[in-house]
């Protein structure tokens, strides 16, 4: 009795033990493919802010394409940034055309490639030309910072190699004209940025007033934030770089420009306020904007809500300047074309 008690209670045991590591590797399982789960769902949502990838409407027949270009900017002490690209319907197939440019800054914290995923830019263009509402341009997304949580202003620094301004003005649009087929003039130039790079757009092109003739800012700011790493708490810089303080000085360059600003803030925005200020400062300076203030907040559900608004006004004053009586042809304007869907 004793022997067949024994084997009894070893059997209990090694079902026992059985089911537990059953059950544990079932708990493992169930726990890894749950964490899996949430990290592609986690990573999901930074790539499309919750969005469903972007993809052409089955109506849009010509498509645009992605490129890439990688920039070495001295004023970043020679440091390679990557630049997205984005090239319109039909550049491949009229390969004497050339295009306007328009600029993406993104934000804190963010990536150029946002601009495509969550805010579908690529789309809104292929869908825009294909009803004939837009003339193709050239989108151009570079990533302004040396990694995605660290905050560069759009701005130059000053401690050395930490021109982001002019990595933008000078070494982004000078290779951008270099490797692509773009229209090599200040009217044919866009800058647009949001949060951030919204305010970026607008110090910028404060800055290089011939250079961009149109400026959108999406949810952006106009006064500096007072990053110590940046600016250094120096008062001249602080001012310098505060587009509600430098646009009356640059007023007049503007307008000489014919310089469009475009700009919205969401409606509970805690930036609000700054850009009904610059609005009115806009108006009393005599410069062509146009200012909305939209339902929402500092999101990406707003700014993907208006990025075909935005390519409708930027493109809308994308436009050559008049030519003066008598004269034939205006330069940099060959080859333009007002669709090729």
């Amino acid at each position: 009795m004793a022997a067949i008690a024994t084997r009894t209670l070893e059997h209990l045991r090694a079902n026992h033990l059985g089911i537990w590591a059953a059950g544990a590797a079932t708990a493992i399982v169930a726990i890894s493919a749950g964490l899996i789960g949430t990290y592609h769902y986690l990573d999901n949502y930074w790539l499309y802010r919750g969005f469903a990838p972007p993809k052409d409407p089955a109506y849009v027949s010509t498509k645009g394409s992605f490129s890439q270009l990688t920039v070495t900017s001295a004023a970043l002490g020679g440091r390679q940034q990557a630049v997205d690209v984005y090239l319109p319907p039909g550049y491949a197939t009229h390969p004497t055309d050339r295009y306007p440019v328009i600029y993406l800054l993104h934000g804190f914290p963010g990536v150029p490639a946002t601009y495509f995923r969550a805010g579908r830019l690529g789309v809104v263009e292929d869908i825009l030309i294909t009803k004939h509402k837009i003339r193709p341009a050239i989108l151009v997304a570079p990533f302004g910072s040396t990694g995605v949580f660290t905050d560069k202003e759009w701005a130059n620094g000053l401690r050395p190699h930490q021109g982001w301004e002019t990595f933008l003005a000078r070494d982004v649009v000078r290779a951008i004209d270099a490797h692509y087929r773009t229209i090599p003039a200040g009217w044919a130039r866009a800058l647009i940025g949001l949060s951030e790079g919204g305010y970026g757009a607008l110090n910028i092109g404060a800055h290089h007033p011939a250079e961009f003739r149109v400026l959108e800012s999406w949810s952006g700011y106009v006064q500096a934030d007072n990053i110590a790493s940046i600016f250094g708490g120096r008062k001249a810089l602080l001012r310098r770089n505060s587009p509600a303080l430098t646009f009356p000085s640059v007023a007049r360059r503007l307008r000489a420009a014919h310089t469009f600003v475009w700009f919205y803030s969401g409606s509970v925005d805690s930036l609000l306020s700054q850009n009904v200020q610059f609005a009115r400062e806009l108006t009393r300076l005599g410069i062509s904007s146009h200012f909305s203030v939209i339902r929402g907040g500092h999101d990406w559900a707003l700014w993907r809500g208006q990025a075909s608004n935005a390519l409708l006004a930027a493109s809308t004053h994308l436009l050559p300047p008049s030519p003066p009586t008598g004269a034939r042809h205006v330069p940099g304007t060959a080859g333009v074309r007002a669709s090729h869907a």
